[in-house]
C-alpha cells in the first residue's frame, strides 16, 4: 500500500511546536492588560529590527511584506507593552495572553501557507521572512519572565475547570520553551529557535524546489492507463519526460511494466532535495539537539515527547516495536505472496525491492481479487470526489457547505464556507492541483484559528491531484482516501473553532492524537452506501457493488507491509533525534534501520532523509501517524456497532472528539467518546484480517 504521507501542515505547526513545544501554537492580542517586569530579554532595538526587513522589488512580495511588518508591528508593541503594564487582578494576565496570540495568528498562519504555495516566488520568500519574524517573536514572548511570574500569580482555585486547564498548560509552554533558565541561556535559546524555523524553511524549500525529471522511452509507459498515456507526448528526442510530481510518480510505480524504468524512476525521487539537504539535516539535528540540553533533556526526541500522550522518547521506541511485532505475522505473509508473483516474472529473485512493491500488489489485487485500479479509477473523476465530500459531511453532521467569494492566490484555488443553520461555522480554500513552486504533498494548512466571539476559523487544504488545466482528473481510490483524511483536518479545525481560548481550538491538540480523526474518517470511502452518492464513471453509471465488495477484499492485502514500512520511517525520525548528532552517519543509521524495520532492503544512491519533511515537522514524531491509527481503529468501532450514516453519532462524535480541540487531553476525550480508555484490539484485529467484514 503506497500513498502521499498527508496530515495537518508540518511547516508553521510544527516550528512552532520547536518554539512553544505544545501542539498548539503561540498566536495572539489587541490590548496590553498588566505587567510590572523586570528581568524581560534583551531583544534588538526598534531601529535595528526595522533595518532588516528584506526589500522587493515584486509589486505582490513588496505589497505583502508590507502588511505583514504592519501585523508584527502591532504585535510586537502589544508584547512590550503587556511586559511593563500594570496589573490589574491576576486572571487578566490569561485574557491578555490570549489576545496577544490573536494578533500573531493569522499572519503567521497566511505566511506559512503563502512560503509553501504562493504561485509568486518572491512573494514565498516573503512568507519565509513573515514567519520567522513572528516565530521570533512567539519565541520571546515563551521566555518572558514578567508574563511568566505573573502567570505563576493566578490561582487555579479561582478558576472555571477549562480556564484552569489553560492557565495550567500555558505555564508549562513558558517552561517547556525555557522560561526558567539565566538570561545568558534564554538569549541562546532566542537564536536557537530562530535558527530552527530558518533550517526548516531551508529545507523545505530544497524539497519544494527540487523539480527533477526523468527521461523515458515511449515503450517505458506500458501498462499505465491510456489517459496517462496520452497526456505524456513524446519530445523531439522521442522521449518522454516525466516528473517526480505525485501524479506522475505514483501511477508510474503502481502500473509500469518495466521494472528498470520504475527503479529510475524511484530513484529520481528518492534523491530530490540531496545533496542539499544533508548539510541542513545535519545543522537542524545539532540546533534541536543543543536546545534540548540547554532545556535539561539528553535529547531533543525527549523533550519533543514530553508533553504528548505518549510521553517520552522509550516508551515512542516502544510502541514502535510493539506496532512492528503486531504486523510482523500479516506482513511475513503478503511479502511471500509479492516474492512468490515476482517469481512468476523475474524466476530467480531472492527479494522484492522497493520500487517493486506497489507494481506487485496491483498485480495480486488485480488477479487475487479481481480488483483493477484502472477499472476502479473510472468512478472517481475529482469533481464528483469534491461534491461527494461535501455532501457526506453536510448529511453526517447538519451543516452547509456553500461558494465563498473572496481572493486567491492561484486562479485554480476554490473557496467555500460552512454553515450551519445560517450560521458561519468557518471558511476554507481548496488549492489541490500541482504547479511550480507548490508545496508537493497533502496537508491542511490552518490560516486562522477560531476563538468564540471573536473570530471564525479559516483553513486551506492544498493537495496535488490530477485535473489542472481542464486535464484528465481521475483520482486513484488513495487519492480519493487522501482527500477525505484531509478534510478530517479541516473539520477539526472548523468544528473545533468555538471555544474561549485560541490555543485551544481544532487541531492544536496533542500532535500524537491529531491525525486519528482524519484516520478514521478515511472508512467511508470503503463504504458502499457513501461510494455511490457520487462514485459515477462517464456514462454516470453508479460504482457497481460487486466491485466495492472485492475492493474491500483486498483492502488489508499489503496492509502488514505498510505498517512494517511505516515503523521504519517512525524509527529513523526517532533514532535521528534520539543521540548526539555530532556522531549520527545519516546514510548507516538510514540504511541499517531500513534494513531492520522494512521488508524491503536499502537501494543503492537513494536518501529518503532528503525529502522526508517530517524531520523537520514532526521531528522524532513521526511514530504519532500509527499512534493515531490506533485511536482511530478503535473508535471507528462505535460506527461499526451503529452505522456510519447514523447521524446521532456523529453529532456525539463531533461534540466529544472534534469541538474540544485541545481543551482536555486526548486520552479524556476518547475515553468520553468511547466510554473507556482506548486500547489496541482494533488495531489488532485489523492486522490479523485478510477481509474485512
Amino acid at each position: 500500500m503506497t500513498k502521499p504521507t498527508c496530515g495537518v501542515n508540518t511547516s508553521r505547526f510544527s516550528k512552532f511546536s520547536t518554539a512553544l513545544h505544545l501542539s498548539g501554537f503561540f498566536p495572539a492580542l489587541t490590548l496590553c492588560l498588566l505587567f510590572v517586569g523586570c528581568d524581560s530579554l534583551p531583544r534588538k532595538s526598534t531601529a535595528a529590527q526595522a533595518n532588516d526587513w528584506p526589500q522587493y522589488d515584486d509589486t505582490d512580495a513588496a505589497s505583502y511584506i508590507s502588511s505583514c511588518r504592519q501585523s508584527y508591528q502591532r504585535a510586537r508593541d502589544a508584547f512590550n507593552a503587556l511586559e511593563k503594564a500594570e496589573p490589574s487582578h491576576p486572571r487578566d494576565i490569561l485574557t491578555a495572553i490570549n489576545q496577544l496570540e490573536l494578533l500573531i495568528n493569522e499572519p503567521l498562519g497566511r505566511a506559512g501557507l503563502f512560503a509553501n504555495v504562493h504561485p509568486n516566488e518572491s512573494v514565498r520568500a516573503a512568507g519565509d521572512v513573515c514567519e520567522q519574524k513572528f516565530m521570533a517573536l512567539s519565541s520571546d514572548i515563551n521566555l518572558s519572565r514578567p508574563l511568566y511570574d505573573r502567570l505563576m500569580q493566578v490561582n487555579l482555585a479561582e478558576l472555571a475547570d477549562m480556564d484552569r486547564y489553560y492557565a495550567q498548560q500555558t505555564r508549562q509552554l513558558f517552561e517547556l520553551a525555557g522560561v526558567g533558565l539565566t538570561e545568558e541561556q534564554r538569549i541562546r535559546v532566542r537564536e536557537l529557535n530562530a535558527e530552527i524555523v530558518k533550517l526548516g524553511q531551508a529545507f523545505l524549500a530544497n524539497m519544494r524546489e527540487d523539480k527533477r525529471q526523468v527521461a523515458m522511452a515511449p515503450e517505458d509507459l506500458i501498462g499505465l492507463p491510456a489517459d496517462f498515456i496520452a497526456s505524456h507526448s513524446a519530445d523531439a528526442q522521442g522521449k518522454v519526460v516525466l516528473s517526480t510530481d505525485y501524479p506522475d510518480y505514483f501511477p508510474f510505480l503502481q502500473y509500469a511494466t518495466n521494472d528498470s524504468a520504475r527503479r529510475k524512476m524511484y530513484v529520481a525521487f528518492r534523491q530530490k532535495g540531496y545533496p542539499a539537504n544533508k548539510a541542513v539535516l545535519q545543522q537542524l539535528l545539532a540546533a534541536r539537539h543543543e536546545l534540548a540540553n540547554l532545556l535539561g533533556y539528553s535529547n531533543f526526541a525527549d523533550y519533543i515527547t514530553a508533553d504528548k500522550m505518549i510521553g517520552s522518547a522509550a516508551k515512542a521506541g516502544d510502541f514502535i516495536d510493539q506496532i512492528t511485532v503486531i504486523a510482523k505475522p500479516s506482513a511475513d505473509r503478503d511479502y511471500a505472496a509479492l516474492l512468490q508473483r515476482l517469481r512468476q516474472i523475474e524466476p530467480g529473485a531472492t527479494h522484492v525491492s522497493d520500487w517493486q512493491k506497489t507494481y506487485l500488489e496491483n498485480l495480486l489485487r488485480n488477479e487475487v481479487y479481481a480488483v483493477d485500479p484502472q477499472e476502479v479509477r473510472q468512478y472517481f473523476s475529482y469533481a464528483k470526489v469534491k461534491a461527494g465530500i461535501f455532501a457526506l459531511v453536510e448529511d453526517l453532521f447538519g451543516v452547509q457547505i456553500v461558494p465563498w467569494q473572496t481572493d486567491v492566490w492561484h486562479s485554480s484555488v476554490e473557496t467555500y464556507e460552512v454553515r450551519e443553520q445560517g450560521r458561519l461555522v468557518g471558511q476554507f480554500f481548496l488549492d489541490m492541483h500541482p504547479r511550480a513552486g507548490k508545496y508537493q504533498h497533502a496537508a491542511q494548512f490552518g490560516i486562522r484559528d477560531g476563538v468564540k466571539n471573536m473570530q471564525t476559523p479559516v483553513a486551506a487544504l492544498v493537495c496535488n491531484f490530477p485535473g489542472e488545466d481542464g486535464g484528465v482528473d481521475l483520482l486513484e481510490h488513495d487519492q480519493v482516501e487522501t482527500f477525505l483524511h484531509e478534510f478530517g483536518h479541516l473539520l477539526h479545525t472548523l468544528f473545533g473553532g468555538d471555544l474561549p481560548w485560541l490555543r485551544f481550538a481544532g487541531t492544536n491538540t496533542q500532535r500524537d492524537f491529531v491525525e486519528a480523526p482524519s484516520q478514521m474518517l478515511e472508512e467511508w470511502v470503503w463504504d458502499l452506501e457513501t461510494l455511490q452518492t457520487f462514485a459515477t464513471n462517464s456514462a454516470g453509471e453508479v460504482i457497481p457493488p460487486e466491485l466495492v465488495r472485492k475492493m474491500n477484499q483486498a483492502r488489508h492485502f499489503g496492509q502488514g507491509i505498510f505498517v512494517r514500512h511505516q515503523m521504519y520511517y517512525a524509527a529513523l525520525s526517532l533514532s535521528y533525534y534520539s543521540q548526539d548528532p555530532a556522531k549520527i552517519d545519516l546514510d548507516r543509521v538510514m540504511i541499517d534501520l531500513q534494513n531492520l524495520y522494512s521488508p524491503f532492503p536499502y537501494v543503492e544512491n537513494t536518501y529518503l532523509y532528503a525529502s522526508f519533511g517530517h524531520l523537520d515537522g514532526y521531528s522524532a514524531m513521526y511514530y504519532t501517524y500509527m499512534w493515531s491509527k490506533v485511536i482511530a481503529a478503535d473508535m471507528f468501532r462505535e460506527f461499526k456497532r451503529s452505522g456510519l450514516r447514523n447521524r446521532e453519532l456523529a453529532n456525539r462524535y463531533r461534540h466529544t472528539i472534534l469541538a474540544p480541540g485541545a481543551s482536555r487531553p486526548a486520552a479524556e476525550l476518547v475515553r468520553e467518546f468511547l466510554g473507556r480508555p482506548f486500547n489496541f484490539d482494533a488495531f489488532a484485529e485489523d492486522m490479523r484480517n485478510d477481509v474485512r467484514p
